[in-house]
């Protein structure tokens, strides 16, 4: 029997040009574009017109009016800032406008009673459309003809079985003729269309959920907050400190009280920190681009990270969405022939996905045309055909339980599907094809076929990654849910069977109970994966939820962060925040490293800006409060900043870094920020009140405050750097010697108004660093402290991962050699001290002067190295290892060339070069290299 083409009531030459015409005219098409919900202006608004730009500004433009452009560089930071911000928006606008449900950019129409190839935005209403297989549906229709025709409505629906589709049925848009061929007449166009519809609900501007930007957003309006009435406290002392209103006002200082206080105000804003952040987040996509990971939102690279539990769509996820034949179970007395008739199922040009898979191992067909066959329809489950005398009697292929309505084969197939394979069996009857579409009598079983799902390569190594970093898994898919339990088993999850969400709750509390209960879910409609993906988010998950299809777009968009495959639906794709380009599961740990690399180094940088924001404030209310000038220029801090804060922050923000993410960022940042910026502002303050006292200009006053503050400013960059390998050793070096620069360079100094300082303000300069430098070290001696017990309370499985790396101890002689290194540090220190202070020596030429600074500034920055250095080997890095052989190599060899051309031997040399070697064989022998060869104990996390 072959299945006829039947015509419905509709005319069979289509819409003619007048009348679709008239269509265009009345809007009736299928032009869709649903508007962007935030437009190019409000982007540029929102980036451009906030309150911390607003202050930026404001000062900007005093400083102009008042002919001091040399203070006023801090505004490129903020223009800066704005880019950055509006291009990432733009990024994800661009990305939601181009959503669209349709992958096909034609459609095939009947017009004038001819065929016509038209772009899927020219269908209108009432159009004739002609679908065959490979085509997807461009509009909503109602069948009018159908020849065999079957749809995959899977992208819409998640149910990957083909769909029988017969004159009356509707087609949606979005869904794939698999099979035959047919004709529909189109009855909802443009935004009225199901998969419009759908992607309208997911097609809302939102941004992902960044603790990082809340956190910093929540600073800038802490500063926001406070900025006003500490400018008008600041502005009060400055005009009181110089002379008074009446006398500023009529002499014209006023200008120089505004200029502190706009040096203070500034000096109170993170510049930086908006523009690092978002530097970070840049360059952790660039990467992931060039690893096929497509980052549709900047802080989804953050994200990832952060998420605790991630919700799996089998079909392009677990598997790869294709269907191959697994293998035959014969059955009991075959008749001849039964492999030619599975070759010719194979082959038939009609046949679904299922039955092509055995053109693969059954490659000879039978040698005769069928007599009679019944097609395979999605609700009857079966097929049958009869081939005359070349195969003698009826053979049917369909579902065991649908062929054999007795069960007789019910164990063997429940055998069979438990594992997650699909499985069909062929039957035979002697008797001939019935003329009704019904089973023939005598039929008996000749083979079972089993199929499977192509598991992905990567997705057991995958789970079994999150597995590992405490990320729990919910497999949420439309298929059996056996099925689906069966394949999560295969990759690993602890998934003994699976729930049909046909029976989930409604109630949102008792559905949040359910899924944290349960590790696969079956039968599941779009409506409810994203139910499912809010009740996780209620229950206090990060969540994040991958999919292909139209109908995860909702539950993806609902998500913490939504990752799409390339082979997905443009829907799918398009609210996702992650695309894999190359479909590749095993993509998603290297997202994971690079959201950690991105968290981990910004609360490093975090803590540089906060530091600033905390003792510029304090230096406000400080200064303000007891009526003392502000000891800076904005032109001096904004170069201070620049090269303590600025530039190394742009390279430490970039830097390799897996510390795991904890959650509580912004309370560890301030736990050091907060007390640091203290100390360094009382340590200003009172350097400013004893220079004052002493008698010191304010020029000079100025200069010494800016060394204090590049001194400190130094010594917090090194400690937030430890330990320090080869990188930010050439990072900090390069800061301090563009400080000597800044300080020595005639032209540099006269822009940033550097004087000459006396040996009063010289030794107030190291008395206070010092001091400053050793409370410094006591409030990171107790932060470090505070971020474990932090770390404990929120994050177990972090802090068991920080126990392990610290159960194994150094070896005591490396502890040794540590001691050693700390100790030659401090005097490199103090002798680079005493070279600064021969400097104010009488008869010094200028070009003398400037070579003891170097020489000295030199001699400094090698004692901070051996420190730093030393302080790297307790952590096993082998960077700073190789360092310190090479340093006290050279130590080494310097006092044995001495000891040879001057041939006198005294007990400092040979002290110096029995420690040096002593350090040098400790390093390299023994317990020592052992400790650094270990693979536990490599480069751990900073």
């Amino acid at each position: 029997m072959t299945d006829t083409t039947t015509a419905a009531p509709g005319r069979a030459d289509g819409l003619s040009s007048s009348e679709v015409a008239r269509r265009v005219a009345d809007g009736q098409t299928n032009a869709f574009r649903q508007d962007a919900s935030r437009s190019v202006g409000s982007i540029l608004r929102a980036n451009a017109l906030t309150l911390f730009n607003g202050i930026i500004a404001a000062c900007f433009l005093v400083l102009l009016l008042l002919g001091r452009w040399q203070d006023a560089l801090f505004g490129l930071s903020a223009l800066a800032n704005t880019i950055i911000g509006s291009a990432q928006e733009f990024r994800a606008k661009a990305a939601l406008d181009r959503l669209a449900v349709l992958h096909a950019p034609h459609a095939r129409v009947i017009r004038d009673g001819a065929d016509a190839q038209i772009d899927v935005a020219e269908v209108v209403m009432d159009d004739l459309l002609v679908l065959r297989a490979g085509d997807q549906v461009p509009a909503d229709a109602k069948v009018v003809s159908a020849g065999h025709l079957q749809l995959d409505e899977s992208l819409l629906t998640g149910e990957s079985d083909p769909v029988d589709k017969s004159p009356g049925d509707e087609v949606l848009s979005g869904s794939v003729v698999v099979g035959g061929e047919g004709l529909a007449t189109v009855d909802r166009v443009g935004a009225a269309s199901f998969a419009n519809t759908l992607s309208a609900q997911a097609k809302k501007f939102s941004l992902v959920a960044s603790e990082l930007r809340s956190s910093i957003d929540r600073v800038l309006r802490w500063v926001t907050w406070v900025v006003g009435p500490i400018a008008l406290l600041v502005f009060n002392a400055q005009v009181i400190a110089l002379g008074g209103w009446d006398d500023t006002i009529s002499s014209g200082s006023w200008r120089q009280a505004a200029v502190n206080t706009i040096a203070a105000v500034v000096a109170m804003i993170p510049l930086g920190l908006v523009l690092m952040t978002s530097i970070a987040f840049a360059v952790g996509a660039v990467k992931l681009a060039r690893q096929q990971v497509l980052v549709q939102e900047l802080a989804a690279v953050e994200g990832l990270a952060r998420v605790d539990l991630v919700c799996l769509d089998k079909t392009g996820t677990l598997t790869e969405g294709d269907i191959e034949f697994d293998a035959e179970h014969p059955l009991a007395d075959q008749p001849d022939g039964w492999r030619e008739v599975l070759a010719w199922y194979g082959a038939e040009p009609d046949a679904n996905a299922t039955a092509r898979c055995l053109a693969v191992p059954y490659t000879r067909t039978v040698a005769s045309e069928p007599t009679g066959r019944i097609p395979f329809s999605s609700a009857r489950k079966w097929s049958a055909v009869s081939f005359g005398d070349a195969a003698p009697g009826t053979w049917v292929l369909g579902g065991p339980e649908m062929v054999f309505a007795d069960d007789r084969l019910a164990e063997r197939t429940a055998q069979l599907a438990a594992s997650g394979r699909r499985t069909l069996v062929l039957a035979h009857s002697p008797l001939p094809l019935p003329d009704e579409e019904r089973l023939p009598d005598g039929l008996r079983p000749v083979a079972l076929l089993t199929f499977r799902e192509r598991i992905r390569s990567d997705a057991a190594e995958t789970l079994t990654y999150f597995a590992g970093q405490g990320v729990a898994v919910r497999v949420i898919s439309g298929d059996n849910p056996q099925t689906v339990a069966a394949i999560a088993r295969q990759v690993g999850l602890d998934a003994p069977t699976g729930f049909d969400a046909r029976e989930l709750p409604s109630d949102p509390a008792e559905l949040a109970r359910v899924v944290e209960d349960n590790v696969v879910f079956g039968r599941v409609t779009p409506d409810q994966k994203k139910a499912i993906v809010v009740a996780l988010k209620s229950a206090g998950h990060t969540v994040a939820m991958t999919g292909d299809g139209v109908n995860d777009a909702l539950a993806i968009k609902e998500a913490d962060i939504g990752i799409a495959m390339e082979s997905g639906a443009a829907a799918t794709k398009a609210v996702a925040r992650i695309v894999l380009l190359d479909g590749r599961f095993s993509h998603l740990p290297s997202v994971v490293a690079e959201g950690r690399q991105v968290i981990a180094n910004i609360e490093r940088v975090s803590m540089l800006f906060l530091t600033k924001t905390a003792y510029a404030t304090a230096l406000a209310v400080l200064f303000g409060a007891f009526v003392l000038q502000f000891p800076f220029l904005p032109r001096q801090l904004s170069v201070i900043d620049g090269l303590t804060i600025g530039l190394p922050s742009f390279f430490l923000a970039l830097m390799p870094n897996a510390r795991r993410y904890v959650p509580g960022f912004l309370a560890r940042s301030l736990s050091f920020a907060v007390p640091a910026g203290a100390v360094i502002a009382l340590t200003l303050f009172l350097y400013s009140w004893s220079a004052g006292s002493a008698g010191v200009g304010q020029p000079e006053l100025r200069t010494g405050s800016t060394l204090i503050l590049t001194i400190v400013g130094l010594w917090v960059l090194t400690v937030l750097s430890r330990p320090i390998d080869g990188w930010k050793v050439l990072i900090i070096g390069s800061m301090m010697i563009g400080l000597v620069v800044v300080y020595t360079v005639p032209l540099v100094r006269d822009f940033l108004e550097f004087t000459e300082v006396s040996v009063v303000t010289a030794l107030l300069v190291l008395v206070f660093s010092a001091l400053c430098v050793g409370l410094i070290e006591i409030v990171r001696f107790v932060h470090r402290r505070f971020v474990h017990r932090h770390t404990a309370a929120h994050s177990p499985v972090t802090a068991r991962a920080d126990a392990d790396d610290e159960r194994v101890r150094p070896p005591a002689e490396l502890l040794g050699a540590v001691v050693i290194c700390y100790i030659a540090g401090v005097l490199e220190i103090l002798a680079g001290i005493v070279l600064l202070f021969v400097r104010y020596g009488d008869g010094l030429s200028s070009l003398e002067r400037t070579v003891i600074t170097v020489v000295g500034a030199a001699t400094i920055m090698l004692g901070l190295l051996v420190i730093s250095l030393g302080s790297g080997l307790t952590r096993a890095r082998r960077d700073a290892r190789v360092l310190l052989t090479g340093l006290f190599g050279i130590s080494l060899l310097l006092g044995a060339i001495v000891i040879i051309t001057d041939g006198s031997v005294t007990v400092f040399r040979l002290v110096d070069l029995a420690v040096s070697l002593a350090v040098i064989v400790v390093l390299w022998t023994g317990r020592t290299a052992r400790f650094f060869r270990g693979t536990r104990h490599g480069p751990r996390r900073s």
